[in-house]
Formats: structure tokens, C-alpha cells, sequence
């Protein structure tokens, strides 16, 4: 069996949905054009996870990452949007690899209404899954269009 984290993967992603509290993490595949759900990673005192960002890096081996990154409906910044750009320069800073933003603005709701409408998730897990639900989500809609530039 091979060793995981020897895999070199050229086309492999890692998606991110960012938050002060926690951050969605997911992972996807150009070949495939899908991305699937990973983790939710818990932030201290509004800092990402980096330990635990990294070992995702090392296990993966990323060609890049995909953060999605959320504004007001007329395309300014909302609150939060400082604080996602921050975390695309912190990304390329730390692992030198290029990061893709992507537009995100409902992610977290269509992650919700798909979890309670259709799963019918209770609120204490859709708690715990709604943000890597989001990063699934940011991510597919990057692969998309990845897949009609193609």
C-alpha cells in the first residue's frame, strides 16, 4: 500500500469556508470535477488552526486552495471579508501555493437548508457539519468552472 502522505497530486484542492469561530475545510479533484466534505476546524481567539491546516497540507499535497469569500449583495465588503483576504495571503504565504478565491455568498445558507430540509440534520450537528458542508460547496462551484474553461 502506497503512503498517503507521499501522494503527489497535481490536480487535488483544498476548499476552504472561513470563519472567525470555525473554518469548513473540504477537498476535490480536477480530473473528477468533485469535492467532498473533510472537517470543521475550530479557530483560537479568532486564529485559524494553522497545526491542523498544515497537517491537511501535508496529507494532501495540494496544487492549491480555494477560499470562498463572502460580500454584500451590491459587492462591497461585508465585516468579515478583511479578515477571509487576510487568510488567502496567509495561505500563500505559509505554503507557497496559489490560492483561488471564489464567490461564497450563500454557501453557508444552501449548506443549511440542504442539511435540514432534505437530511433533516438536528440543529446540534448542522451546527457541527454546516461550515465543511460550505467549503464542499465553494469548492464544487470552483471546480465547475474550472470544467467549462477546460
Amino acid at each position: 500500500m502506497r503512503d498517503p502522505l507521499a501522494r503527489q497530486s497535481t490536480d487535488t484542492f483544498l476548499g476552504f469556508d472561513f470563519g472567525i469561530k470555525k473554518i469548513g475545510v473540504a477537498v476535490g479533484q480536477l480530473t473528477t470535477a468533485t469535492a467532498n466534505s473533510l472537517q470543521t476546524l475550530r479557530s483560537t481567539n479568532q486564529n485559524p488552526n494553522w497545526q491542523a491546516i498544515e497537517k491537511l497540507v501535508v496529507d494532501w499535497q495540494p496544487a492549491g486552495f480555494v477560499v470562498g469569500i463572502s460580500r454584500q449583495f451590491d459587492g462591497t465588503d461585508n465585516p468579515v471579508t478583511p479578515r477571509m483576504l487576510k487568510f488567502c495571503r496567509q495561505l500563500n504565504g505559509r505554503f507557497n501555493l496559489p490560492v483561488h478565491q471564489q464567490d461564497e455568498m450563500l454557501s453557508t445558507f444552501e449548506a443549511k437548508q440542504l442539511l435540514f430540509d432534505e437530511v433533516h440534520v438536528n440543529a446540534t450537528k448542522l451546527w457541527a457539519v454546516q461550515d465543511e458542508l460550505a467549503a464542499q460547496l465553494i469548492l464544487q462551484s470552483w471546480l465547475n468552472q474550472q470544467e467549462k474553461t477546460i
